[in-house]
């Protein structure tokens, strides 16, 4: 094994989750390509005196699933899955990357339903689990990225393992407890003046406990708050889709305009999805250093320094946020040549340069 999934595993097990004797923990096995990692969890969690079970998955099965299964087939909630978030303390969720294209031949209308069984699966792991993904790099993700493979892999590498995730928590606490006197947001950048308020909402900094490598700090909005457009320069990523040239319109916390110059029928039926779905849920600024490319996924490109982004849908409840929905669909705003965010009137990040 190489040295570096064996650390990233210690990593994960004892500061991500904290797994503890006696403790039952899920590994989700997300494509082949995912398996050094788990046989790294694996061997730590068997150390950590606590019991892990392995699932399988992946995109190409899906695929299966949704090229052939009637409608009650691809709304189904999987049983042994639900019941694994109910089962499980822990949950890690490694998520091997495949061809981008596996659900070219899929509808729209098919991937939202089975998008929403999929979203309460993700609830449940929300509610039940102390939990952490992981994005695994591979050859077809750093195709996706139009780099080599071995570049994916030490960037993913450097990210994961070059950040002391104990101290910058620690360092992170100190500016949030800052942001939490705060009040309004207004987001400037490419075809963007977008506002909302946080008076009362609680920002997070997100070091390494959730995702993998991780290196952001995030709040939710006062739904009702939400006025203005916001463009996206990078493609918002679901369901293997990639959007391209997302434009959105809020008055009053109501969506009001939605555009995209691909996949715009999918885009409209995910913001159907449920009540929630057309809301934003999440604001977050990206700051891992050692993120320098876009690849095309969420896991990844949001923890870019110099980023933003919003997630369309369910809120995170430890922020204060009170939006539900069985859809959680970050997207990136790429700020790094253009573009500022105000906190109360006063530029905190601009061009790509964090000013706090």
């Amino acid at each position: 094994m190489d040295e570096r999934w064996r650390k990233l595993g210690e990593i994960l097990v004892r500061y991500s989750t904290s797994v503890k004797p006696g403790e039952k923990v899920m590994i989700y096995m997300g494509e082949v390509e995912s398996f050094p990692l788990v046989e790294a969890i694996y061997e730590a969690t068997i150390k950590a005196g606590a019991y892990p079970q392995i699932q399988f998955g992946s995109e190409r099965l899906r695929h299966l699933l949704l090229k052939y299964g009637n409608e009650k087939q691809i709304s189904w909630i999987p049983e042994i899955e639900a019941y694994g978030m109910e089962w499980a303390d822990v949950y890690f969720g490694l998520r091997g990357f495949r061809n981008p294209y596996e659900l070219w031949d899929v509808s729209p209308e098919r991937l939202a339903i089975n998008q929403i069984a999929m979203g309460k699966i993700s609830t449940l792991r929300w509610e039940k689990t102390r939990w952490c993904l992981v994005r695994i790099p591979t050859s077809a993700l750093a195709q996706q990225a139009g780099v080599d493979e071995n570049t994916m892999m030490e960037m993913f590498f450097n990210a994961c393992l070059k950040i002391n995730w104990e101290e910058e928590n620690k360092r992170w606490d100190t500016v949030v407890t800052q942001l939490n006197k705060s009040r309004w947001v207004r987001i400037v950048g490419k075809d963007t003046d977008l506002t909302f308020s946080v008076e009362g909402r609680k920002w997070i900094p997100f070091m390494g406990h959730k995702n993998m490598p991780d290196g952001e700090i995030a709040t939710a909005p006062i739904e009702n708050t939400v006025d203005g457009h916001i463009y996206f320069e990078f493609p918002g990523v679901l369901s293997g889709k990639l959007v391209e040239n997302i434009y959105l319109r809020w008055g009053k916390g109501k969506l009001v305009e939605a555009h995209a110059s691909t996949h715009e029928d999918f885009l409209h039926a995910v913001l159907s999805s449920d009540p929630g779905a057309s809301r934003i849920g999440e604001f977050g600024i990206g700051i891992n250093p050692y993120i320098s490319f876009f690849s095309k996924d969420i896991l990844l490109d949001e923890k870019m320094g110099g980023t933003i982004h919003i997630a369309l849908g369910r809120a995170y409840p430890e922020c204060g946020g009170t939006n539900q929905s069985a859809i959680h669909w970050d997207i990136v705003k790429d700020l790094r040549h253009e573009g500022v965010v105000y906190i109360d009137g006063e530029p905190i990040l601009k061009d790509g340069k964090l000013l706090i």
